[in-house]
C-alpha cells in the first residue's frame, strides 16, 4: 500500500490588498530591512548593536527575562559573567533582526562568502544509509542565516509556523523557502516523519517550554525540573532515521554551521533519561557561544506543580 505523501505549506501568493494602508507601516520596516541588508556587513554590525540597545530599552520585559534566566541557569557565576553575557546578547537579538533579512534577501555568494559548514560528513554517512537526518538544532538567534547556509548542501524540510500578518507571512515562507525543500505545519507530526521516512534531511528544535503535555521535566543547567519536549522521541521512535546536532554560531563576521554526531545508543527506551541527554548535549552546545543563545524566551515556565508559584515572579 502506498503511503500517503508529506502535507506541505503552500506557498502563499501576493495580493493586491498588501498595497492597502494596513500594510504600509509594515512595508516601511521591509524596505529598511531589505536596504540594510545591502549595506557592508560591518556597517550592519554597527546597525545591529544599535538595534539590540534598542530593544532591550523598548522591551525591558524580555531583558528581565533573559537576566533571570541566567541567574537561574548559572547560580554560581559571578556577576560580571553574567552581566558581560547578558551584553553579548543584547547585540546577538539586534543582529538577528539582520540575520533574518541576510537569510532571506542576500544573494547565495554573499551567504556563501560569510558561512561556513563543519561536519556535514555525519550528515551524509547517514543519508547513505537510505534514512532520514533528524536534525536537532538549538535556539541559537544566528539561526536564520544558518539554515539557509545549510541549505546549499542539502534543502531541508522544517515545521512552520505561519505569520499572523499577512504581508509578512508573504516575506516569511518565501525568504525561509530558499533554503527549504518544503515545510510542513508545525504540529503536522505525520508529515514530518513522512519527510523522514523518505530520506529528507529535517530540523526541530527540542529545547523550548512547549507545556507539559508530553514533557518530562529534567535538569537543564541548575534547574533541576525542565519541562522538555518527548516529540523528539516520537520521531526518533517512528520514523527511519538518526539524529545529528546543529550548532550555528557567528564568529568574526562568519557564521559557523556545525553538524555534530547524534547520541549513542538513541533512542534508547527511557524517555526520561534521553531528554535529558539531550539537554546535556544542548548546554554543551550553549557554552560554545553562550551570549547567542535565545535566553529571552522563559525557557522554565512550565512547572512540576502546577500550582507552583513562577520562577519569573
Amino acid at each position: 500500500m502506498r503511503k500517503k505523501a508529506p502535507k506541505q505549506i503552500q506557498a502563499p501568493e501576493f495580493k493586491w490588498s498588501f498595497l492597502l494602508p494596513k500594510f504600509w507601516l509594515t512595508w516601511v520596516g521591509i524596505f529598511l530591512l531589505y536596504t540594510i541588508s545591502w549595506l557592508p556587513y560591518r556597517i550592519q554590525v554597527v546597525i545591529g548593536a544599535g538595534i539590540g540597545h534598542l530593544v532591550f530599552a523598548i522591551l525591558k520585559k524580555r531583558k528581565k527575562i533573559a537576566q533571570r534566566n541566567l541567574d537561574l541557569c548559572f547560580p554560581d557565576m559571578s556577576e560580571k559573567e553574567k552581566k558581560d553575557i547578558l551584553n553579548g546578547h543584547r547585540f546577538s537579538v539586534g543582529m538577528a533582526v539582520l540575520e533574518t533579512s541576510m537569510g532571506w534577501w542576500w544573494p547565495n555568494w554573499r551567504v556563501r562568502k560569510h558561512t561556513q559548514i563543519h561536519g556535514y560528513e555525519h550528515v551524509q554517512a547517514i543519508l547513505d544509509k537510505g534514512k532520514g537526518v533528524f536534525g536537532l538544532a538549538i535556539h541559537n538567534m544566528t539561526l536564520e542565516i544558518g539554515c539557509r547556509a545549510a541549505g546549499f548542501k542539502r534543502p531541508s524540510v522544517a515545521f512552520y509556523r505561519k505569520n499572523n500578518n499577512e504581508l509578512m507571512e508573504y516575506m516569511q515562507y518565501h525568504g525561509r523557502n530558499r533554503s527549504n525543500k518544503y515545510m510542513v505545519h508545525k504540529r503536522d507530526v505525520r508529515s514530518m516523519i513522512g519527510a523522514l521516512d523518505d530520506g529528507e534531511v529535517t530540523f526541530y528544535l527540542p529545547d523550548q517550554d512547549y507545556g507539559r503535555n508530553k514533557a518530562e521535566f529534567v535538569p537543564f543547567f541548575a534547574v533541576q525540573d525542565t519541562a522538555t519536549t518527548t516529540g523528539t522521541m516520537l520521531f526518533a521512535k517512528e520514523a527511519n532515521c538518526e539524529s545529528v546536532f546543529i550548532l550555528p554560531i557567528r564568529k568574526n563576521g562568519i557564521y559557523h554551521i556545525t553538524f555534530i554526531p547524534g547520541l549513542e545508543n538513541f533512542p534508547s527506551g527511557d524517555d526520561k533519561a534521553d531528554v535529558a541527554r539531550i539537554n546535556k548535549r544542548v548546554e554543551e552546545m550553549v557554552m560554545q557561544a553562550p551570549e547567542q543563545y535565545l535566553w529571552v524566551h522563559k525557557r522554565f515556565k512550565t512547572r512540576p506543580d502546577k500550582d507552583a508559584p513562577s520562577l519569573y515572579d
